[in-house]
């Protein structure tokens, strides 16, 4: 699709003759489509912005040419950095959930985490169809189907997809203690039993699983590395590592450089590699920091991100620096200032050097909560959160809470256009807890989470609390650029939102 950038063409129109002190002003503006322009109106749940800096914290609209100019933004819209018609929308699956999390397999099947509370456990649902219809796959405990599997309850419900083999992995925290692994490897019709992992610290918390080639794994091309918050900040994560699958687990060690000080013993999800590298998001006693493992998890290093902007004042999630891997091993962070705002750095080389730090919310959001975020084809990155609108002009304190994705094509460009959109609509807020994002309510409970399928399509998980059913619901685009391969549209998906809800 060809597109344009804006251009005013003036004519000055000037009398050949007469005597005249000055021209005649005949001037006529002439305003071509911009390259914003689709041919159809702009979603009010999309905003095309660039992202706020240390100096000027706040989003820019890209579509205004005035506020780039203000903003002394050169807007460099070709190549990859270019806008595409983007819209999103959310499923509800009739399910419950808590703490969720999501995996997609190659084969297009998304599995969600379903929480059923003590005695029952977690179950994981599956959507055969792009999110439309969902299904109970288990494992379940003594089933017609055999089955031996199902941790009997689960404080931290967790689902991941090791993207180098296409398993699904299920990983169970029992009453705060013991720490089950189950998978499946034909998108959760059967399960293996479940194998308890090693521990010694209590609790077992907040855990968190990822997988990377390596060659140390002693059966199959990928190490299993998880990490677990111990309730200390002091004795900071700790981490363990499986060689065979996820059956045997090494003894837990410091996730950290021994003989550091920690700060903080809370991380978010933990990402592996391409290139055999691990990674595990944290704050640092100097502010947000990744720490890296390049021997399948057995020894770790320390990386600031910056000093420059802080962490969310909320305890409760202060801790979530959220990390992802594209696929030529760049790593990317994202976390919740202490201003709660979103913000969003890259390193080229693991690590060591990173990007100036970007605010990536979406014009108007003012209070944020619960970042994630997941990377496709390099340079191209999606970054999730819950997001609040207060709207001053009606004095309203709280008009709700949304779901965001902050999408980049190209993210390493000098100044990266960001598509952002929001899953719902104004008047059908997510949550309506004044402070949501600072502390644990309804579904949300701890953290959300974001994948993109092979398509290239991103899908977030979220909760509707608003009814007080905490239904699960997925948000993804119904139109948008691919993330994954060649960068193009993809294919449209129906409109959700409410008539999708199945609870209550």
């Amino acid at each position: 699709m060809q597109k344009f950038l804006s251009l005013v063409i003036a004519f000055l129109v000037t009398p050949a003759l007469g005597g005249c002190l000055e021209p005649e002003d005949n001037r006529v503006i002439i305003e071509e489509p911009t390259i914003f322009d689709f041919g159809r109106p702009q979603p009010n749940t999309t905003w095309y912005h660039y992202p706020g800096t240390i100096a000027k914290p706040w989003a820019v609209d890209a579509t205004n040419q005035s506020a780039v100019l203000d903003a002394n933004i050169t807007a460099d819209l070709t190549g990859d950095n270019i806008p595409y018609f983007t819209n999103a929308t959310y499923y509800g699956t009739g399910f419950d959930t808590f703490e969720p999390t999501i995996g997609v397999t190659g084969s297009g099947a998304i599995f969600f985490t379903n929480w059923n509370g003590a005695g029952q456990g977690t179950h994981i649902i599956r959507s055969l169809d792009q999110g439309q219809s969902w299904e109970d796959v288990g494992p379940f405990l003594g089933g017609d189907d055999g089955g031996t599997g199902q941790t009997p309850n689960s404080n931290d419900p967790y689902i991941y997809v090791d993207k180098f083999t296409d398993r699904l992995v299920k990983f169970d925290m029992h009453a705060l203690a013991v720490i089950n692994v189950e998978y499946s490897d034909d998108d959760g019709d059967t399960w293996s039993t479940p194998f308890p992992t090693h521990g010694y610290a209590v609790p077992q918390d907040h855990q968190s699983i990822a997988s990377m080639p390596h060659p140390n794994a002693i059966s199959g091309e990928v190490v299993y590395v998880y990490c677990i918050n111990t309730g200390s900040s002091g004795a900071g994560p700790q981490c363990s590592r499986s060689l065979d699958g996820g059956h045997i687990w090494d003894a837990q060690r410091p996730g950290y450089p021994i003989g550091t000080s920690q700060c903080s013993g809370l991380h978010a999800h933990v990402a592996g590699s391409i290139d055999g590298t691990v990674y595990r998001g944290n704050p640092s006693c100097d502010g947000p920091a990744v720490y890296r493992s390049t021997n399948g998890g057995l020894d770790w290093t320390e990386h600031t991100i910056t000093t420059e902007i802080g962490m969310h004042p909320a305890l409760q999630h202060a801790h979530e620096v959220a990390t992802a891997v594209d696929d030529e091993g760049n790593l990317y962070a994202a976390w919740i200032s202490d201003g709660l705002m979103p913000w969003y750095a890259y390193s080229r080389d693991q690590g060591d050097t990173w990007s100036e730090p970007m605010m990536i919310a979406a014009p108007g959001v003012t209070e944020t909560g619960f970042p994630t975020i997941f990377a496709g084809s390099e340079g191209r990155v999606v970054i999730g959160y819950i997001g609040e609108v207060n709207d001053v002009a009606t004095n309203a304190s709280n008009s709700g809470w949304s779901g965001y994705m902050a999408i980049m094509t190209d993210a390493f460009a000098e100044n990266p256009l960001i598509t952002s959109v929001a899953v719902n609509h104004p008047d059908d807020p997510l949550d309506v807890t004044s402070d949501c994002g600072g502390v644990r309510c309804g579904g949300f409970g701890d953290f959300i989470d974001v994948e993109i399928d092979d398509e290239g399509r991103p899908w977030i998980a979220l909760a509707h609390n608003a009814a007080g059913f905490e239904e699960a619901i997925i948000g993804t685009l119904t139109e948008g650029p691919a993330l994954y391969g060649d960068l193009d549209y993809l294919e449209s998906l129906p409109v959700g939102v409410p008539s999708t809800l199945k609870m209550g």
